[in-house]
């Protein structure tokens, strides 16, 4: 016999469910209908892409640095060529600039971006900052970026010095024009992927990944390749930094969220 069966017909028969009387003076309140779905704000999708654009007070960080972005990529379509070729030139993190003035010229490089306004690395640049700032912040994402920038360069460079200085390379290489803001974009994209999702994320670092072995397969810049997948991991060594940030209680200071967890249990 399955439980919940009638043990026989001498059972006492079940009580009519009856409907609950509504509370005095309270009239009962119908329900909308099942079919009934809540009705769409029309400008919800574009609010949801202009998202993806920054603003100067939503992603300041972002906002500012892709002006100065638009102001440098005009600089070198319009401007006279032996003029922007000397700029870049003064920008490069080659190894002689780096060993007479690194903060300055690690500042500088990161002010142009390969390929003017319309190229890839602006898209990307701008797509990729602008979600990480608004999870984490201007001042993580501006951390994260810098971060990528230097430690990426000075371990692509200093071998350099090292190789040259050991015959294994010619003294032009201490010359080697290097300058952009790939660096801090490809750790800026291992730090948002920590943000993401297991698929995403991991579908993400999959495919970027992939390109930077790519590019490096290819032999046609080695140390850029293997600068990239080492901002990569910069990016990725980053997690716990901005999940720090994301886990925060909103509105709280950063111990205050671990004080209500605290006062809320019980003891």
């Amino acid at each position: 016999m399955k439980s919940g069966a009638a043990a026989d017909d001498g059972a006492a028969p079940v009580a009519e469910a009856r409907p609950r009387p509504a509370l005095i003076g309270v009239p009962a309140q119908p329900g909308p209908p099942a079919a009934e779905t809540a009705p769409r704000r029309p400008g919800a999708r574009r609010r949801r892409l202009l998202r993806l654009l920054p603003t100067p007070t939503g992603t300041p960080f972002t906002f500012t640095y892709a002006l100065i972005l638009i102001g440098t990529s005009l600089f070198t379509e319009f401007a006279d060529p032996d003029t922007v070729a000397r700029a870049l030139r003064a920008s490069s993190t080659d190894v002689t600039h780096l060993a007479q003035s690194p903060v300055l010229v690690l500042t500088a490089s990161a002010l142009w971006i390969v390929g003017g306004v319309a190229s890839p690395f602006m898209i990307a640049f701008v797509v990729v900052l602008t979600a990480l700032e608004r999870r984490t912040g201007g001042r993580r994402t501006a951390a994260v970026f810098v971060l990528g920038h230097v430690l990426a360069t000075l371990a692509t460079e200093i071998p350099v010095g090292l190789s040259v200085m050991v015959g294994h390379l010619p003294d032009t290489s201490l010359h080697r024009l290097d300058y952009g803001v790939s660096f801090g974009l490809a750790a800026s994209i291992g730090a948002l992927a920590g943000l993401l999702t297991p698929w995403p994320r991991y579908a993400v670092l999959l495919v970027f990944g992939a390109m930077l072995i790519g590019d490096l397969l290819t032999f046609a810049d080695p140390m850029t390749s293997w600068g990239h997948l080492l901002a990569l991991a910069v990016g990725v060594a980053t997690w716990p930094l901005p999940r720090r940030r994301r886990n925060r209680a909103p509105g709280l200071p950063a111990d205050s969220s671990r004080t209500a967890r605290r006062s809320a249990t019980p003891a």
